[in-house]
């Protein structure tokens, strides 16, 4: 491999062990400016990266080999070697399978004087806000690429959630030893198909099987590609394209240091994306990459860091967090672990310094913990530390938390994730095959409720069975298959269930007389009054009764009845939603009323109401991205119209299009076969809820039907 720019990091920065150097330091104000001086070259020498790929593109060996040559392990194993010891950082079959290498939430290294955390980054996990809480830990990305296939389904998926969350990122072009092996195709491919600006910062001395790393006679070629790299850059930098004007390029050209700042600002800018080549396999170009990450990915303080201030309440307001040690902590955990001493916290410190022994507060659960444990994570071994500093990644034992949880000082509210966590729209009965796998079943549903928010476990009342919810059937799929790997539990699984709410479209009025008599005392309530739609998905209650025809107690018995009535609907027994249910007058009697008779009256009053109101159901309509080759665009486009799909926007971009869909979640099931089948494997999609629409006529029938069957089973 020949670079462009040097392969070795430019020397200057003096070796920093950040604990010891601040122990050592005195109290003084000298002492004190010191350590921040020294904690500012620490961050700015850190970087926390993700590693992503399409399956198979080398991921693992790659990973295997930066952990070897930055001496954190001492012999490299490959992942289906003959010695049968495995990857260091190799993965659950599950992971494998859904895109995911590697198996710890963080492991880290050093390069020179650099420290790099290397951050386990979500496969295929669409539906849940995993995703975005993984991602906001990322700095910088490395994408590794296979130098035969190129640009693959799931290079554009990991390419697309970079877009999504701003994430800088470097492209590495692995196996470039194989045959056919072909980089410049590769960036012509992320030029057309992902749409970046990529451009190389190596050409490979010889490629396939001759891949050496020693240049030889390939000067003018160099010279060629280095013209193509400052051009590309200074395109895109006003700095480096007015030094091209002021100093006769290409004759001139830049020096190291003037292009290595320009690639860096356009790198964290975005608006470069450069390509780093090799084979991890033959231990070729890993260096240079390790080189170029440093130089070229953002440290912690290069990126702003937004929180939301949630003191006061209803109201949440952004404020900006600095990565400086003396200011107040704040951190995010971001993702939860079963180890061998109970649940391992992982979190991102990105203000102030977690500090072993310190109170710290759960900003969402709104309790204060004690500091236990501290650890770094080098795949599934750990180093104790006594305190961890803003831009670092460490892990917490025995804290009872969920993932997306935000820990903060006592005296700040501040949260990195909207407290907002969308609804459920898909359910699923399920339950345990035998009666020896209840106590893990249990287990499991707990576990998983603390890993994702979005993952809802309740029993149904009426048929006593355990319901789970979530945002979609990938979502409760892989929820379903971890329960069966990591806590050997077999399940059966009910149908799919649609999360459809009830509502009425116009007034219905009521007068509702309830009357009990069975010798001794009676049950007596009268209420009158009306229900009416809201323009929004909210309930309400409103009390009108001037006087007292209804005494206040009866009229809070009247709101427990409405809360009662809104959580199985008339129709089809789902939620109604969208309703404003309000009592204007009644009557009493001095012996027979009482809370229960008026909250017995009140469901009758509220079915009055409902059924005068012009009921309707509504179903969750989902926002559908499909994305897929040109070539099977007709095929896909009857696909969604076949399924009552909407298609609202349409992008074209180099051999790919993508479509923007509105589409009912009952239209949706087993959609990712059909895909698959259609597009050779090629097309992949993602869902996530929009908004609740009115069902047809038909479907309305229908669904009325099987709930007034299924009631009538159920009451023999």
């Amino acid at each position: 491999m020949v670079s462009f720019i040097t392969n070795r990091l430019a020397s200057g920065f003096t070796t920093l062990n950040k604990t010891g150097l601040i122990s050592s330091l005195n109290n003084s104000t000298n002492g004190r400016l010191s350590i921040l001086r020294h904690y500012s070259a620490y961050q700015k020498n850190l970087r926390n990266i993700g590693i992503s790929a399409h399956i198979d593109s080398g991921k693992t060996t790659l990973t295997e080999r930066i952990l070897y040559y930055t001496g954190r392990i001492k012999e490299i194993h490959e992942v289906r070697g003959k010695d049968g010891v495995g990857a260091k950082m190799d993965s659950m079959d599950l992971e494998r399978e859904k895109g995911i290498t590697i198996q710890s939430a963080a492991t880290y290294c050093k390069w020179g004087e650099n420290h790099i955390n290397i951050i386990d980054t979500p496969g295929h996990v669409d539906f849940t806000i995993e995703v975005e809480r993984a991602l906001r830990v990322l700095d910088g990305a490395v994408l590794v690429m296979c130098g035969v296939s190129g640009v693959q389904s799931q290079t554009i998926t990991v390419d697309r959630q970079m877009r999504r969350y701003n994430v800088p990122r470097l492209v590495f072009i692995n196996k470039l030893d194989r045959l056919g092996a072909n980089p410049w195709n590769v960036i012509e491919q992320l030029k057309k198909k992902l749409n970046l600006n990529a451009v190389a910062l190596q050409i490979p001395i010889g490629k396939e099987a001759n891949l050496e790393d020693i240049p030889s006679g390939l000067a003018e070629f160099a010279r060629e590609k280095k013209i193509e790299l400052v051009e590309t850059i200074a395109n895109v930098d006003d700095q480096l394209g007015e030094w091209i004007i002021e100093n006769d390029f290409p004759t001139n050209m830049p020096d190291e240091a003037l292009l290595n700042e320009a690639i860096r600002r356009t790198t964290i800018a975005r608006t470069v994306v450069p390509v780093c080549m090799g084979s991890a396999f033959k231990n070729t170009g890993v260096q240079p990459l390790l080189d170029s990450v440093i130089k070229f990915l953002p440290s912690p303080t290069d990126r702003k860091i937004v929180a939301l201030d949630t003191s006061v309440k209803d109201k949440e307001t952004e404020v900006e967090l600095y990565t400086d040690p003396k200011k107040p902590f704040v951190g995010l955990a971001f993702k939860l672990e079963e180890g061998r001493f109970g649940q391992l916290t992982y979190i991102r410190v990105y203000q102030g310094t977690l500090k072993r022994g310190d109170m710290i507060k759960n900003v969402n659960l709104n309790k204060t913990i004690k500091v236990p444990r501290l650890v770094r994570m080098h795949a599934n071994e750990m180093e104790e530390v006594q305190e961890v500093g803003a831009g670092e990644i460490c892990a917490m034992f025995g804290v009872d938390c969920y993932s997306g949880n935000t820990f903060a000082n006592q005296n700040l509210s501040y949260t990195m994730t909207s407290m907002h966590v969308p609804e459920p729209v898909m359910s699923l009965s399920i339950a345990p095959k035998t009666k020896d796998g209840q106590a893990n079943f249990s287990k499991a549903l707990s576990k998983f409720q603390k890993e994702d928010p979005t993952f809802r476990v309740e029993s149904d009342q009426d048929s006593g069975q355990i319901i789970i919810s979530g945002m979609g059937e990938l979502h409760l799929e892989i929820y379903v298959e971890r329960m069966k790997r990591e806590y050997n539990v077999e399940t059966v699984v009910g149908k799919p269930l649609v999360a459809y709410r009830e509502t009425i479209q116009n007034r219905g009025d009521y007068s509702f007389t309830h009357k009990k008599q069975t010798g001794g005392q009676g049950q007596y309530a009268k209420m009158i009054g009306y229900a009416e739609p809201q323009e929004n998905m909210e309930n309400e209650f409103v009390n009108d009764v001037v006087g007292t025809a209804i005494p206040p107690n009866f009229v809070e018995a009247i709101r427990k009845g409405f809360n009662d009535s809104i959580t199985k609907g008339p129709l089809i027994g789902h939620p109604v939603v969208g309703v404003k249910f309000v009592v204007n007058d009644g009557a009493t009697h001095s012996v027979d009323s009482s809370e229960l008779a008026f909250r017995i009256a009140t469901a009758g009053a509220f079915r009055e109401a409902f059924d005068e109101g012009t009921p309707s159901i509504l179903e969750p309509i989902m926002k559908v991205e499909v994305a897929i080759p040109l070539e099977f665009q007709g095929p896909v486009i009857s696909g969604i119209n076949r399924r009552k799909g909407a298609i609202t926007n349409t992008t074209s971009q180099g051999e790919s299009v993508t479509f923007e869909c509105e589409v009912p979640l009952n239209n949706m099931f087993g959609y990712s076969t059909e895909l698959r089948s259609m597009t050779q494997g090629k097309g992949e999609f993602s869902m996530e809820y929009l908004k609740h629409n009115q069902v047809s006529r038909e479907l309305f029938n229908t669904l009325t039907e099987e709930f007034k069957k299924k009631r009538e089973e159920g009451n023999k």
